[in-house]
């Protein structure tokens, strides 16, 4: 099993399974290409320099990630939106730009602190659908102290785009103080399965830490000694929607909220948690 996160990368997407595995400090290697300077290698695949920097940067290095009593990020967001052709919203993926050490590297995928929840749930109530398709296509992510960390995010999105977040994809629990968010996972043939790490070492700190990836959310996920809350880091990548009319692009202040989508492409774990009680039904709708 591929032990990278190569398949992040938009040029290589689905080939994270044919990388060479590698162990310990090899898994976070970084080279100048001979055939291009501009380019390096990142996990065995060939990306822009500034970009590996950035991937390296949140990716093995962990920084920058939103959540509770941690700096605040050192990161600008910026989206395009378009039209797709039909219907009424327009949408567009957000970018990040990192300031690493004063230098502003682009990157499509933004880190959180979360636990992401692979309890089972109920699939049927009443006849009624619940949940369907979890842990395949979606899965939930919690937030604790959102207002370090969600709230933060929306605030960080209002100063790079100029829109609102609306709360529509998200279930804030007050008794918990945490928030529930309904997280896109990829999940169809040759797509890239968001992967799953788990830290070797529980005692290190610093730059000792370092994980191994286990396989898929979805292949843990099937795994019943792994069906529990896991707390860490997620890696995403976020899109955005607007509502809006085929002829004229939607403006800040003039529409509706834009809302946001999660996609979850890596998750890093210290290891699992029962401090927080898992949604076992639909909360908010039904399927």
């Amino acid at each position: 099993m591929a032990n990278n996160d190569a398949s992040v990368v938009p040029s290589v997407a689905g080939h994270n399974e044919q990388a060479a595995q590698r162990d310990n400090k090899d898994e976070y290697f970084v080279e100048a290409s001979s055939g291009n300077p501009n380019m390096v290698k990142w996990r065995g695949n060939l990306v822009g320099e500034k970009e590996a920097k950035a991937l390296r940067h949140v990716f093995d290095d962990l920084q920058d990630q939103f959540g509770h009593q941690r700096p605040d990020p050192r990161i600008t967001f910026n989206t395009i939106l378009a039209h797709p052709g039909q219907g009424h919203v327009w949408n567009g993926e957000l970018d990040f730009t990192y300031d690493i050490n004063g230098d502003h590297c682009n990157l499509a995928y933004v880190s959180m602190d979360v636990c992401v929840d692979l309890t089972p749930k109920l699939v049927h109530k009443h006849g009624q659908p619940m949940l369907k398709d979890y842990g395949n296509s979606w899965v939930y992510v919690y937030v604790y102290l959102p207002e370090t960390t969600l709230e933060k995010f929306k605030s960080y999105v209002k100063t790079g785009t100029g829109w609102d977040v609306s709360d529509e994809g998200t279930v804030y629990d007050p008794n918990r103080n945490l928030v529930a968010i309904e997280a896109k996972m990829h999940h169809e043939s040759g797509q890239p399965k968001p992967s799953f790490w788990v830290v070797k070492d529980k005692d290190a700190s610093g730059g000792d830490i370092s994980f191994s990836r286990i396989g898929s959310v979805q292949e843990v996920n099937a795994q019943p000694h792994q069906q529990c809350a896991h707390r860490g880091v997620g890696i995403f990548s976020v899109s955005m929607e607007v509502e809006g009319t085929p002829n004229f692009k939607p403006t800040p202040g003039a529409w509706d909220e834009a809302k946001l989508t999660f996609t979850l492409v890596s998750v890093r774990t210290w290891g699992t948690t029962e401090c927080v009680a898992p949604i076992v039904h639909a909360p908010s709708k039904w399927y």
